[in-house]
This record gives C-alpha cells, sequence and structure tokens, in this order.
C-alpha cells in the first residue's frame, strides 16, 4: 500500500500560508480532543544516539523487552493504514518510531479512544513529540521504539523545507539559522566544535594558572587596535561611548593592578568591511602574561591551538578546503623581512628612504605604495600583497615595522622593528602577539601620533587613553601579550569556508519587502 502523504508543503501546491492556516485548525482539533498542543515538560530515559549504540548488536526482526522513552522533532512521516513509521530527531541524531495502532490502542485507549487517528491526522513533519515504548529492530535493519503511548509536545505552525532540497540558499540558512539547524546535522556539528574549542582553551589556561576576568564592552576611549569602531550614546551619562574593538587595554590594566596571568574570550566590535573572513562582531581571546615575551607567547600559542584540534578533531593533522594543515609543533617562524625577500627579492633593510622603498617595490609589482609615510609602510604593503597568501602552513611572522605596531616593545636588538609575531594559516592571520610595551614615555609619542592620524581623518587611529598612560605610569611588570581570532580557528578546525559558517547568527541586512522590490 502506497504511503499516505504525510505533510503539507508549499512545494506541493500549498502555500506557506495555507500550510500555516491547516497547521492551526489541527492546533484547534488537538485541544478539542483534550490534548496539549504545546506541553510543558518531558523526561526521557535515552538519546537516539544512546540507542543506536546500545542495540547496535540487534538482530533483524527481533524484539528487546526494554522500556525507553525518547522525545524529539519529527522529520518524516509514512503513514500506511494500522502502520505508521517516524523518524524522530533528538540533538543527537535520529532514530525510527513503529506506530502501530493496535499496541496504541491497547495503551492509550482509557485516555484516547482515537490515538492512533489523532496521530495520523494531526501530526506533521517537524512537531515535537515524546514517545514511550520498548525497542525492536525491523526486517529491513531499521532500529525503531515500537510505541505503547506518545505525547503531542509542540505543534510546528511552519513546514520544513523540502527534503530532496534542503536548505540551499545560502542567505536564508544564515538568515534562518534555526531552520538550517534543524535540516543540516552537519551545521550542527560545526558548533559542537566550536564549542569544543573554545572550552578546550579555557580549560587549557586555567590549568597553566591563567584567570579570566571580564573587561568592559562600553568604552570612553577606543583603543587596543587600529580599527574604525561602533559609536553609541548614553542617555543619562549624556557621553559619546565605543563598542570595544580589544580588551587589550583593560587586561593590561589587571597586570598594573598585580596580577601575572589574565585573559577574556569574548566578542568585540568593529565598523568596517563584511567578507568570509570578517563580521563586525567576532570573538577573540587576549591573553597576558607578566614576565614573559613574544617568544613564551609563539609556544603559548602552538600550544592552545594544538590542544584545540586534539581535544575537537581529534589529530593535528587538518583537512581545510582540500588542503591538509599539519599542526605539529614547532612551526615555521620567519621575519618580515626574509619572508618578503624571499618573494619578491627586495631586502627592505637596504633602503634609506620612503621614495626608494616605493620605486622598488612599484617595480616588483606591489600597487598602492605611493601614499605610504615610512619604509615599514611600504614593506607591510608587500607582505600582504606578495606573502601573506602564500602562508598556507602554520607560519610565526616575526619582528614589524614600529610604525605599524603602536603597543609593541621596540626589538631587543633591530633598530626599527618591534618584538611582534603574527601567525598565519591557509593565507590568514590566526593570532597576534607582542612583547608589550611597558615604557609609558614611549607608549605616550606613539599613542599621540596615533591621535594625529586620527585628526587627520584616519578612521581607525584613536586618541590618547589617558588612564591607561597613568596606568603604565605605576609600572607594569615585562608582559608578553597574544590574541587569537576564535572566529577563524573555528573556520580552520571545522573546515568552514566562510567565517558566517562558524559564527551561528551573524549580520546581515534586513530582507527587503516585496514593495521595496
Amino acid at each position: 500500500m502506497a504511503a499516505d502523504r504525510a505533510s503539507e508543503s508549499p512545494n506541493q501546491g500549498s502555500t506557506l500560508e495555507e500550510v500555516r492556516a491547516t497547521r492551526l485548525q489541527k492546533v484547534e482539533q488537538l485541544k478539542q480532543a483534550g490534548l496539549t498542543p504545546y506541553a510543558y515538560r518531558w523526561q526521557s530515559t535515552h538519546t537516539a544516539q544512546a540507542l543506536q549504540e546500545k542495540f547496535v548488536d540487534l538482530a533483524n526482526g527481533e524484539e528487546e523487552d526494554f522500556e525507553v522513552a525518547i522525545a524529539g522533532r519529527i522529520l518524516a512521516r509514512r503513514v500506511f493504514g494500522k502502520l505508521a513509521f517516524f523518524n524522530l530527531q533528538d540533538e543527537t541524531g535520529t532514530i525510527q518510531l513503529y506506530l502501530e495502532k493496535k499496541r496504541i490502542q491497547e495503551q492509550m485507549g482509557e485516555q484516547d479512544e482515537q490515538a492512533f487517528n489523532h496521530l495520523k491526522q494531526l501530526t506533521d513533519v517537524g512537531d515535537f513529540i515524546g514517545v514511550q515504548g520498548t525497542i525492536k529492530r525491523t526486517d529491513k535493519g531499521e532500529l525503531s521504539v515500537y510505541v505503547q503511548t506518545y505525547t503531542v509536545l509542540t505543534k510546528s505552525l511552519l513546514p520544513l523545507p523540502d527534503k530532496w532540497h534542503g536548505l540551499t540558499d545560502i542567505a536564508k540558512r544564515y538568515r534562518q539559522r534555526y531552520v538550517d539547524l534543524i535540516v543540516n546535522p552537519s551545521v550542527r556539528e560545526t558548533f559542537r566544535r566550536r564549542a569544543q574549542i573554545t572550552a578546550s582553551i579555557r580549560r587549557y589556561l586555567d590549568e597553566q594558572g591563567f584567570i579570566e576576568i571580564e573587561t568592559p564592552v562600553l568604552n570612553s576611549e577606543a583603543g587596543g587596535a587600529e580599527a574604525r569602531p561602533f559609536i553609541t550614546y548614553h542617555n543619562t551619562m549624556e557621553m559619546d561611548l565605543y563598542l570595544r574593538i580589544a580588551t587589550e587595554l583593560h587586561l593590561k590594566r589587571l597586570i598594573v593592578g598585580g596580577f601575572e596571568k589574565v585573559f577574556e574570550l569574548g566578542r568585540v566590535f568593529r565598523n568596517e568591511g563584511i567578507s568570509t573572513r570578517h563580521n563586525p562582531e567576532f570573538t577573540t581571546i587576549e591573553v597576558y602574561q607578566a614576565y614573559a615575551d613574544y617568544n613564551d607567547m609563539m609556544d603559548l600559542t602552538e600550544a592552545l591551538i594544538c590542544t584545540a584540534a586534539e581535544r575537537s578533531v581529534g589529530s593535528l593533522k587538518v583537512p581545510y578546503q582540500g588542503e591538509t594543515i599539519d599542526l605539529t609543533s614547532p612551526w615555521r617562524r620567519v621575519t618580515m623581512h626574509d619572508a618578503v625577500q624571499e618573494k619578491t627579492g627586495l631586502d627592505f633593510t637596504t633602503f634609506e628612504t620612503v621614495e626608494a622603498a616605493q620605486k622598488a617595490a612599484t617595480k616588483a609589482g606591489i600597487t598602492g605604495v605611493d601614499d605610504c609615510e615610512s619604509v615599514g609602510h611600504v614593506l607591510n604593503e608587500a607582505f600582504e600583497q606578495k606573502v601573506e597568501a602564500t602562508l598556507i602552513q602554520p607560519t610565526f611572522i616575526l619582528d614589524y615595522p614600529v610604525e605599524i605596531s603602536p603597543l609593541a616593545k621596540p626589538h631587543r636588538s633591530q633598530s626599527g622593528l618591534v618584538e611582534r609575531f603574527e601567525l598565519f594559516i591557509v593565507g590568514r592571520e590566526t593570532a597576534n602577539s607582542f612583547s608589550e610595551l611597558t615604557d609609558p614615555v614611549d607608549q605616550r609619542q606613539r599613542l599621540e601620533a596615533q591621535a594625529a592620524r586620527k585628526e587627520a581623518g584616519d578612521l581607525e587611529a584613536h586618541g590618547v587613553d589617558e588612564d591607561f598612560i597613568t596606568a603604565l605610569e605605576y609600572g607594569m611588570p615585562p608582559t608578553g601579550g597574544l590574541g587569537i581570532g576564535i572566529d577563524r580557528l573555528a573556520m580552520l578546525l571545522s573546515d568552514a569556508a566562510s567565517i558566517r559558517d562558524v559564527i551561528a547568527f551573524p549580520l546581515l541586512k534586513p530582507e527587503k519587502s516585496e514593495d521595496e522590490g
């Protein structure tokens, strides 16, 4: 006998509003039958995955008198007269429900003499249901809960996407992430893995004696990075405030105050472009350790990322977009000067003027250097254009020009450079670190230079944070600082091509109405 059509779908000729109207009628019919379409609670004894694992050896056609209770969302329905099969999905996986009219009527007759008919006629794909029963493997080999009783837990008013086509519109997947999570199990796995990544990083730092301290999201002065901030306004205090672009300056205040190992894992906000690598709000972890330098931070970076990979992926060899990324330490360490010279043949240590550097860079095919203010800025352009995208395997790029690193300590042996590294994996910056600048006079000069750029119209430059300078004047011990982009790390360890694939609810423009075209 052919299966009954179990659920309406816009793809089967009904509009979305018609489907919704039909299901609202079923809500009323459930109420009229004395059933609750929106239950209060349910107590399960097992998950789908636990049952699949426990009865993996149950032979075809065998039953097990083992009572279970399980709940989840109906993903598919096949109804054949006096017999029905539902596919049930909970957080862990799926399992079949074996629904037999005689058995259900015998068990539920006193409370609902039409129990099986209600199950057939008033439930749909998308509904939540709870069932009690025993275990049976069908002759075709499908492990099933042989249902004795059921309870409708939540009546779904909107249909899920057609199972053959799924939710394939990328923008709609991001906009309606809840539907994406329902119909694409791999998406749930991505966010489960992301949670494992952040948990493993926190656990590792806790084991090393670091403590996490939360710092303000609202700041009177944006700082800690060069980025355009979001601006908001506090009505009572009558003042403009900035959403933080970094947690750096407050965490350093904690080092001044006597903490020696601190970190914060949280959201920061930058009012800049959106791409497969950038979202206006994103997650970072910043770590600061007293009496350490950027060499110590390189070791810590390797340890944190390797730990995250082992605990979330189970391997240090990670597949990413067709490449195999080998995270086995130690990772390559190369200075920015040497990396640029390898790819361009240019030795920027030989250029005594910015004009000479610009001329050589232009000849080497590096564009947009005419506005560069220093040899260091030209070097950085050369790196970004000719080197960055080639760094597929994990590589530390060391010793940056002082002009682009206002918060890093001067290099102890190389004039014009600072003790800074960035970690690149699959051509993307994944981490950034300094031997932190602890000289308050030097720090003031650098921040004043940045403030001058702000006055000249640089939207990514910021003013002088006087309170931070005051904190440094009380004395900050030698300190190593590290920032890791959690979203980009999650992209790597989840084999995700876009940052939106690892952010549960990425920022999107509002959908245009039909009137707007």
